[in-house]
């Protein structure tokens, strides 16, 4: 994994939200702020990520308790704006989930009028890994190309220093991108992906507010296993399946066959409790795509995500390579 050019501060820092569900340890990685998100269960409010797990979720969705979620406030946004700003960044580039799906990214928003450098809000009109490859290529947009390497001098002293300077003379560093750009590297990637899920009930993104009751009642009634997708941030109902082994025979298909139409393409698969099911999944997803597909992780769906699919969620991301 390259590391950041000159192992310095980018001038541009990346912040996001939990709901882009990154890989483990890619936060660490790339230096990205994530402000997490608020989960309610039975009336007592949880900070994901904090003292709250999805596996935590899991258990009380299991036990039916009540669940709801709330965006950050602004404060909190606000405060990941000041540690970037004190570690050195001249701008940042706040990307969050889709604005159809909550208000986080208004949040955002509004904390930037106050930050002490630029902020450049990016609605990604996406979620999960579809946000999340979006931050991760911002991430790695924002520090440049890596530096070309150059073999160690034979010889220590004044001369190699001299052989040294002379090799870089004519050398023009290119200079870090900017803010401006990195945002709409971030807006692109999430314009490029394509999402597919399916859960146990709809219930809960029914009573969330974001499913409408003609589409969950169609797998309430009908006894169907709805394929949902992400049309311009919101959740829609593309295909019905009669049973979970063939929606989910069919979420390996949907994704295979928009990876065989992209030159080179990565994939997520999201899971709720299920790593070794998501596992199966993303090797099948291997198989069926051939050589298109350069990249795979397998990532557990955040707590706040969980809180609206419900138990049983299973996901792809396709992005571009």
């Amino acid at each position: 994994m390259p590391s950041r050019r000159h192992d310095e501060q980018p001038s541009v820092a990346i912040v996001t939200d939990s709901t882009a569900s990154l890989p483990e340890g890619a936060a660490e990685r790339w230096g990205i702020g994530v402000v997490p998100l608020d989960v309610v269960i039975d009336g007592v409010r949880h900070v994901e990520g904090v003292d709250l797990t999805p596996g935590d979720l899991l258990a009380a969705l299991t036990a039916g308790a009540k669940v709801s979620t709330s965006q950050p406030p602004p404060a909190a946004f606000a405060a990941a704006y000041d540690r970037a700003a004190a570690s050195g960044a001249r701008e940042i580039v706040s990307i969050h989930l889709s604005g159809d799906l909550s208000g986080t990214v208004r949040a955002a928003q509004l904390a930037a009028e106050t930050s002490p450098v630029p902020v450049h809000v990016v609605d990604s009109r996406a979620v999960a890994m579809a946000l999340g490859f979006a931050v991760l290529d911002a991430a790695r947009f924002s520090v440049g190309p890596p530096p070309p390497s150059e073999p160690a001098p034979a010889v220590a002293g004044p001369v190699a220093a001299a052989r040294a300077w002379w090799r870089g003379r004519g050398r023009v560093e290119t200079p870090l991108p900017s803010g401006a750009e990195v945002a709409e590297r971030g807006r692109t990637v999430a314009g490029s992906t394509s999402v597919w899920f399916l859960v146990d009930s709809l219930d809960h993104l029914r009573r969330g507010g974001r499913l409408s009751i003609p589409v969950a009642a169609i797998g309430i009634v009908l006894g169907l296993r709805p394929i949902l997708t992400l049309d311009d941030g919101g959740i829609e109902l593309i295909e019905k399946v009669r049973t979970r082994r063939a929606a989910r025979d069919r979420l390996v298909a949907l994704a295979a066959a928009e990876i065989a139409q992209r030159p080179l393409a990565r994939a997520a698969v999201h899971h709720l409790g299920q790593p070794d099911l998501a596992a199966t999944l993303a090797s099948e997803l291997a198989g069926a795509a051939g050589d298109r597909l350069v990249e795979t992780a397998v990532c557990e769906s955040s707590a706040v995500l969980a809180a609206h699919a419900g138990p049983g969620l299973l996901a792809i991301v396709v992005a571009d390579a």
